[in-house]
């Protein structure tokens, strides 16, 4: 017999195992799919109790694996956990996990079993007995929550992956006994503290909570997103005494459903990742709440809209209210806005406000939330219906937003994320096609401020070509004209998806096209804001007729090799050991870049250059050098030279310095800037050298990175 630390102390659960439960509660509440025909088995060997195979895991440690089963025709050593599956993956809610408990009622552990497999349910069903077996299974961890899966040696220290589904059938065993009843085990969100941790996989009963205020009128997720939505219990002094999350996938069946706006029973898988308490649903129907009043003091379900007791308004009618004034104006009468969402933050570029339109115009509404494209209400192209009483309008330098007071009612800005529910409701009709508004740049009047426009045949500026729409993580302006030289703004946020800079990322188009975009206007400047790159359609030859092509690249130097090679010349001029090396400082193992910094323990005063290998531009009649910098903390500002004649002295060299774009924010590191395609005409036909010059003092010394460098010429 294989031995199992002292095989004594399990000697009386073996023998209680042997014996074959032959009679449980049928359960057809759960209208569990029919089972006939599926194996099942009953089997003999040393249970193993959960607490015991849960403190196999040694925390921070490696996940510990299971002897081997050596004698597969002998059942009465293999070891086993006995459970009754606490999960249901039926609507999807829960993924490739199988939840057990270690009875039907009154459990003392839980457990979570990670296979790579779907739709367990039809043959794990809720209720359903079974026998988890031991032998070569892991037991290690994923985000603190310890779970059994197998070892295949790709992990991060201590933790498992998953079963693989074919081998599923080989490790966990339905009994032939039929299911029972799951009754869940009674706890409050105070409970939620470590010394409940043996209940992790466990199905749980929470009564008198109630989802928070920011939840409300919104859905359980948004299709294909898993989100958080927080339960709460307990009210004292504005707040819940007590809250917990709760992971909702977009994948369940139950995901478009409205989440329940009253207080009640919440029953779920209880869990954990890292220090966040968590919960899953197994089905809707398993919460009942619907109780009136809630905690927070709301008397009735707010999700249903009545227009009859509201009076329409226009989008122009609510401009017209912060006509001539430059403060806020509360909205007191029970008005309300159906409006079109015409543009919104799906890519990022726009922060927490989206543009709403009807017929007579559009108008920006601030809200503070992130990630508005995911609420049903703010999808592109819905209906959103807002009650306007108690908002305000405001003219916020030049165009007039929807919005609301914060900061004790000093402030005009944003509608709080948990009073949006007050103020918007779901039209409850399908996205409708956006239809933008044509115009010309010469044609644009404050009555088109907060539409979707379409401008056709412009194309960007000269100066901008070469450029990537953003420097850095900031909001970046580039600028459009039209073939008789009328210019417009187009704004770009480094934070949107196809605005951050990095090696590889959007340069500007070339050519001439229509743009698509949310106007906006600033002290008398109209600005545009595109919400996808597809929104700048630039494929048509120029207003003069040329094809602008990007010019080739001949030669280039990501760094990523870690080191500089025969390329590159070091040079130190002044300072002690402090020298251009090419590094990795963020992990991430390509990412190597050039990287000098003058402060070891203090600052030093450094000139430090980098110079490049000659490059030739022979044959050339365009040429220009392009790179992306990066700088934190204050000091001297990075000098970058050329030359076509380096003598291997920098002293004695010719150098010519060049206009480029630095980053110039020295609070963080990350926000890398393109420097532009800097013209090297004046090197057509001969050898050029680039160098970078670095100088530090006793009392600044900045750190600058060089990435993605890049001559190019055709």
């Amino acid at each position: 017999m294989k031995k199992y630390n002292s095989v004594l102390k399990y000697i009386f659960v073996a023998a209680a195992s042997l014996f074959v439960v032959t009679g449980c509660v049928q359960d057809d509440k759960y209208n569990q799919p029919n089972l006939d025909g599926y194996d099942c088995a009953d089997k003999k060997g040393i249970v193993v109790p959960f607490a015991d195979v849960k403190a196999k895991y040694v925390p921070n440690g490696e996940a510990y694996v299971f002897p081997e089963d050596t004698t597969p025709n002998n059942e009465s050593d293999d070891l086993y956990m006995v459970g009754y599956v606490s999960s249901s993956d039926e609507t999807g809610n829960i993924y490739k996990t199988i939840y057990i408990q270690d009875a039907l009622e009154n459990p003392t552990h839980g457990f979570t079993i990670s296979v790579d497999a779907v739709s367990n349910y039809t043959k794990y069903p809720q209720g359903s007995k079974v026998y988890v077996k031991l032998n070569g299974l892991a037991v290690g961890n994923y985000g603190t929550l310890v779970q059994l899966g197998v070892k295949t040696g790709t992990e991060i220290k201590g933790a498992v992956s998953r079963i693989p589904e074919k081998l599923v059938g080989k490790y966990i065993f339905r009994s032939c006994a039929p299911k029972g009843n799951i009754v869940p085990k009674v706890m409050k969100l105070s409970d939620m503290t470590a010394a409940n941790d043996q209940y992790f996989g466990c199905l749980i009963e929470i009564n008198d909570v109630e989802f928070d205020a920011r939840a409300l009128c919104t859905t359980y997720a948004p299709n294909g997103v898993t989100v958080d939505k927080t339960i709460g219990e307990g009210w004292a002094n504005g707040k819940y005494a007590k809250t917990a999350v709760v992971r909702n996938s977009g994948y369940a069946s139950f995901a478009s459903q409205m989440i329940p706006s009253g207080k009640g029973k919440f029953v779920g898988i209880y869990s954990k990742f890292t220090t966040t308490y968590q919960l899953y649903i197994n089905k809707s129907e398993d919460l009942k709440m619907t109780n009136f009043p809630r905690l927070d003091g709301l008397n009735s379900g707010p999700c249903d809209f009545d227009q009859s007791m509201l009076t329409p308004k226009t989008v122009a009618e609510i401009k017209q209210l912060a006509a001539g004034t430059t403060n806020w104006v509360q909205i007191t009468g029970d008005f309300s806005l159906k409006a079109q969402v015409v543009a919104n933050d799906e890519t990022g570029n726009l922060y927490k406000y989206v543009y709403v339109e009807d017929a007579t115009g559009g108008i920006r509404v601030n809200m503070n939330k992130t990630n508005l494209y995911l609420d049903s209400r703010f999808r592109l192209g819905k209906d959103v219906n807002i009650k306007l009483k108690n908002l305000y309008v405001r003219s916020v330098n030049g165009e007039v937003q929807l919005g609301s007071l914060f900061s004790n009612n000093t402030q005009f800005g944003q509608i709080e994320e948990a009073e949006m529910y007050k103020y918007f409701f779901d039209s409850n009709t399908t996205a409708r096609a956006v239809v933008p508004t044509e115009k010309t740049i010469s044609q644009l009047t404050m009555a088109d401020v907060g539409r979707l426009i379409k401008i056709k045949d412009v194309q960007f500026v000269n100066g901008d070509l070469g450029k990537t729409l953003t420097d850095g993580t900031n909001v970046t302006s580039r600028t459009l004209e039209d073939c008789s030289g009328n210019t417009i703004v187009l704004r770009t946020s480094g934070q949107a998806k196809f605005g951050n800079y990095v090696p590889g990322s959007y340069e500007v188009k070339g050519g001439k096209g229509d743009v698509y975009a949310a106007l906006s206007v600033y002290n008398g400047t109209y600005q545009l804001w595109i919400t996808r790159l597809a929104n700048i359609d630039f494929d048509a030859p120029r207003c003069d007729g040329s094809i602008y092509t990007p010019l080739p690249v001949i030669y280039s130097d990501s760094f990523s090799a870690g080191g500089f090679g025969s390329d590159w010349t070091i040079v130190n001029k002044v300072g002690p050991n402090q020298f251009w090396q090419s590094v990795n400082l963020g992990g991430n193992g390509s990412n190597y870049y050039a990287y000098m910094n003058g402060n070891s323990g203090g600052n030093i005063a450094n000139e430090d250059w980098l110079i490049s290998k000659a490059v030739s531009l022979v044959g050339k009649t365009k040429a220009a050098v392009s790179f992306t910098s990066d700088v934190r903390y204050s000091g001297n500002a990075l000098q970058v030279y050329a030359t076509d004649n380096y003598t291997g002295d920098v002293g004695t060299t010719n150098w010519t310095p060049l206009s480029v774009t630095l980053d110039t924010n020295t609070g963080g590191f990350g926000d890398w800037v393109g420097s532009g395609n800097v013209d090297l005409s004046a090197y057509l036909g001969k050898n050029v050298v680039i160098a970078f010059k670095y100088t530090s003092t006793t009392s600044a010394a900045a750190t600058w990175q060089i990435d993605d460098f890049k001559i190019k010429g055709e």
